[in-house]
């Protein structure tokens, strides 16, 4: 089922990608087309947003440590 899917994804992304950059390719290519870019654009936007996950980690980690800061300095620190 994973991979019937893939291929009608692929058909169509590969048609509209061969629609914007204007080429002429049969049905195999166009969708051969289509789903490698489906598999290196889905690689390449998993590592985006890995990379991001780590950096809103990092950036909540800070938040979160200087609210606690604040709190014990405001409430607990008297």
């Amino acid at each position: 089922m994973a991979v019937t899917l893939l291929i009608i994804i692929g058909a169509a992304a590969g048609f509209i990608a061969t629609r914007i950059m204007k080429v002429d390719t049969n049905v195999i290519v166009t969708v051969g087309v289509g789903v490698l870019g489906a598999l290196i654009g889905g690689l390449l936007l998993r590592a985006l947003v890995t990379v991001a996950a780590v950096a809103f980690g990092f950036i909540g980690a800070v938040l979160g440590a200087v609210f606690l800061i604040w709190f014990w300095q405001t409430y607990l620190g008297k």
